[in-house]
């Protein structure tokens, strides 16, 4: 009996499309743009633009958990 599987809940069409072509992007990609988004929020802190900063700082978190999504899709597969 196979749980991990749930032929009631598969990915539609467009989930699957853009799991396959997020699936060609390197890992480090979702890093770099998440600590990217640090330093250009640090950037934005220090030249006295509070709110822009706090606006591209929060951007991180998204980032990084996209990464992850994108590797549990990589090494898991999609349904």
């Amino acid at each position: 009996m196979d749980l991990t599987k749930n032929k009631s809940h598969e990915e539609g069409g467009l989930a699957t499309a853009i799991e396959e072509q997020t699936a060609k992007l390197p890992s480090d990609v979702f890093l770099w743009t998440s600590i990217a988004s640090m330093g250009v929020s640090l950037a934005f802190k220090l030249s006295g633009h509070k709110h822009t900063a706090l606006f591209i700082g929060q951007w991180a978190a998204p980032f990084l958990l996209l990464g992850i999504y994108n590797k549990i899709v990589k090494t898991q597969g999609h349904d």
